[in-house]
């Protein structure tokens, strides 16, 4: 496994790491490890020198906050959670600023809800803001939005946080930094446990090994995990589990520590294709001339300058069917632009869009990356 392991965390162009409160606070103090965050930093700017591009999810600014306001242990009320994090939330993010920047890193801190991954608007704004983040170099601090995130819209876990956000952008591979190195047959410390090192399905039996929410026995983290684990690897990404508090958890991970595997099927960019032409219901027609017809056969984006009509209502972002003037189906897509916005730029040169709408859009109807041909 060392080699499978060394190999898809080389190989990844995008990497997404997440890290818990227990890694990153002392448990008995409540202060920042700035000796772990340290290592842990090195790791990830060493990992962006080579080219890799890294996201990391990360707890840790109610637990910071609590310190800061004195709040008693024990679990806290709900206002008492946020205002921790509203407090706590300042000094993690100053941590690894202060970490990056030693390395010549810019970060940039992301706050988000279950609504901002499940709204699609919200979805395709934090997504778009985080792939222009990637582009520019800069690695992006992402955590849940406690101050604002009320019990019913919570993921109440980064783990799954994590695998959305893995979802959202395409990533290649997805680290979940634990204290435990990997998925078992049973409780660890139970006699006769076996670490699992490859699981290639998640099945019921899987689950099983992650135990019963209700017992006293419980494993509720390796719940959530796996709950992950299903995301990540239906979005074609790869994810680990590994024990992170060694220091440079990543670099002993890229060497050969042990951890579980859970394997993708597909690749992320196959896997969203899949996902555009199967797993939407399209929400309007956009009318195209034999031009635009040739281009996206040549695996070119549509441009409103290849669109004849507009039919049906649709937000940005919805599924759209893409048919030829004798209305055979050429395509499915994302459209960048609602129905009444495609209307006013259609047959026109992406640079007027600025004027027709007060704006400046995207210069594609539907980009190649969110469009997919259809056979026949």
């Amino acid at each position: 496994m060392a080699a499978v392991t060394i190999a898809r965390l080389s190989n990844a162009q995008r990497v997404v790491v997440k890290i818990g409160s227990a890694l990153l606070t002392d448990s008995k103090t409540g202060k920042l490890n700035r000796d772990w965050l340290g290592a842990f930093v090195a790791d990830v700017a060493a990992m962006r020198a080579r080219g890799q591009e890294m996201l990391i999810v990360s707890s840790g600014a109610i637990a910071l906050g609590r310190r800061a306001l004195g709040l008693p242990s024990g679990r806290l009320k709900l206002e008492e959670s946020q205002a921790a994090a509203a407090v706590g939330q300042i000094g993690l993010a100053q941590a690894f600023q202060e970490s990056l920047s030693a390395h010549g890193r810019n970060c940039a801190q992301i706050l988000l809800t279950l609504d901002d991954t499940e709204t699609r608007r919200r979805y395709l704004n934090a997504r778009s803001t985080l792939n222009t983040l990637l582009r520019l170099g800069a690695v992006p601090v992402i955590n849940e939005n406690d101050t604002v995130a009320t019990s019913e819209i919570r993921y109440g876990d980064n783990d799954r946080l994590a695998a959305r956000v893995a979802s959202m952008i395409s990533a290649d591979c997805l680290i979940l930094l634990s204290d435990v190195d990997g998925l078992y047959t049973a409780p660890p410390s139970e006699p006769g446990a076996t670490h699992i090192p490859e699981v290639s399905d998640i099945t019921p039996e899987i689950m099983a090994m992650a135990g019963d929410a209700a017992s006293e026995m419980s494993r509720g983290g390796m719940k959530t995990k796996l709950a992950a684990a299903r995301i990540a690897t239906e979005g074609g990404c790869h994810m680990a589990i590994a024990n992170g508090r060694t220091l440079h958890p990543l670099k002993v991970l890229e060497e050969g520590g042990r951890c579980t595997w859970f394997t993708a099927r597909s690749t992320p960019y196959a896997a969203r294709k899949r996902w555009i032409s199967g797993g939407l219901k399209t929400k309007g027609t956009i009318v195209v001339d034999a031009g635009a017809v040739d281009a996206l056969l040549h695996g070119r984006s549509l441009l409103p300058a290849g669109i004849t009509a507009v039919q049906g209502r649709f937000e940005r972002g919805d599924a759209v069917s893409v048919r030829d003037s004798e209305g055979r189906e050429i395509a499915r897509g994302l459209s960048a632009y609602s129905n009444e916005d495609a209307a006013r730029i259609l047959g026109h040169n992406s640079r007027e869009i600025e004027e027709l709408l007060g704006f400046a859009g995207r210069a594609e109807m539907i980009h190649r990356d969110d469009l997919v041909l259809k056979k026949g």
